[in-house]
């Protein structure tokens, strides 16, 4: 689904403007460790399977299906990577919409499924070796690609900021 009801339903009030929207976002790993890439159909640059999390999902559920539709593969949400956003996760869509991103970004596993699109938003799935990563659209920090992950979730922050509103 490109774009859900609700967010229609707000894009008629606010035109393109720019909107806050919570998402998520998947590194999910074949048996070879390559990481799975979506290039979607209105876009410049490759993606992760992601999307936006909707009115009464959780995170992990909205990541379920979100990788469901855009890649046909059922997965489970094994770990928290990262929690993205700012104005480094801003992006303007070809047709105008605008939105900032805040991203919880997640280690999967595939738990079944065949790699095929349900939805219509990709026009190529391909795992990738990690070293081999494509150009992404948004500028997720390597460390999340980096296989063992961390054994800490990284929140984007800077001590700078900290010191100021104390």
């Amino acid at each position: 689904m490109a774009i859900s009801d609700y967010y229609k339903q707000l894009r008629r009030k606010v035109g393109t403007d720019l909107i806050f929207m919570p998402s998520v976002a998947a590194i999910i790993r074949n048996k070879d460790n390559e990481i799975l890439f979506q290039y979607p159909v209105e876009g410049e640059y490759w993606s992760l399977p992601a999307g936006a999390i909707e009115p009464g999902e959780t995170p992990a559920q909205a990541l379920i299906r979100e990788v469901w539709e855009e890649t046909g593969l059922t997965v489970q949400p094994n770990k928290l990577l990262g929690v993205f956003g700012g104005e480094d996760f801003r992006f303007t869509y070809p047709h105008g919409d605008q939105v900032e991103y805040s991203v919880f970004v997640f280690e999967c596993s595939i738990v079944k499924g065949e790699l095929t699109p349900i939805d219509d938003e990709s026009t190529d799935l391909c795992f990738i070796r990690e070293e081999r990563k494509p150009k992404l659209a948004l500028p997720y920090p390597d460390f999340i690609f980096k296989s063992p992950p961390s054994n800490s979730v990284y929140f984007q922050w800077e001590a700078s900021w900290l010191n100021e509103k104390m």
